[in-house]
């Protein structure tokens, strides 16, 4: 099971940090990515890493404003959210996600492994 973090509530501009971390196993043998869902929108994929942090990917609304890092230590896959919009508005989740069309494809695919709860993110004035 993976547990989401960080979420809440902020003024356009604003930053937050979205946390993921694994109950009872080990994210260092997976990729993982941050997806989000808005009301009456589709799922998107916002951000993956492979699980040796060489690979990286971004959609394109939030590429030079997010930044997804691993720290192994804590077991855990973060997202740095800066200069947030209102349109970033959305539950957050974390998941694992497909390592081949990370690193070939540059694409954010969930394996549908793990997934968390999510997390919601405001951006409002």
């Amino acid at each position: 099971q993976l547990v989401e973090s960080g979420g809440g509530s902020v003024q356009p501009g604003g930053s937050l940090r979205l946390s993921c971390t694994a109950s009872g196993f080990s994210l260092d043998y997976y990729s993982i990515g941050w997806f989000r869902q808005a009301p009456g929108k589709e799922r998107e994929g916002v951000s993956c890493i492979s699980s040796d942090d060489i690979s990286t990917a971004y959609v394109d609304s939030v590429k030079d404003r997010f930044t997804v890092s691993r720290d192994k230590a804590k077991n855990t896959v973060s997202l740095q959210m800066n200069s947030l919009k209102p349109e970033d508005t959305a539950e957050y989740f974390c998941a694992t996600v497909n390592p081949i069309r990370l690193i070939v494809g540059s694409q954010c695919v969930p394996t549908d492994d793990y997934w968390g709860q999510g997390t919601q993110v405001t951006v409002s004035s």
